[in-house]
């Protein structure tokens, strides 16, 4: 069921209806993606991403598993590399 509808004008411009603008948080300025899924296309606010999409985007593949005992250890040793004679 659609939220809201718009027009397009003859310049091929559209008024992004203030229920719409409302949802996506958007304002003046706002930059919009349009992504093309097959029969319809999805807008949404370009830069809302999660801390969690930006870590995967940088780091495709998990870090491996440590134990307790093993972030203690690399803890202690860039303590005592960064931190030793001072």
């Amino acid at each position: 069921m659609a939220i809201a509808h718009s027009k397009l004008t003859a310049q091929s411009q559209i008024s992004v209806p203030a229920t719409v603008r409302r949802k996506l948080g958007i304002g003046p300025g706002s930059v919009l993606a349009w992504d093309d899924h097959g029969d319809r296309v999805i807008v949404r606010r370009v830069g809302r991403f999660t801390s969690e999409d930006v870590h995967r985007a940088l780091f495709p593949t998990p870090p491996k598993p440590r134990t307790l005992a093993e972030l203690k250890g690399g803890v202690a040793r860039y303590i005592k590399k960064h931190h030793a004679n001072r």
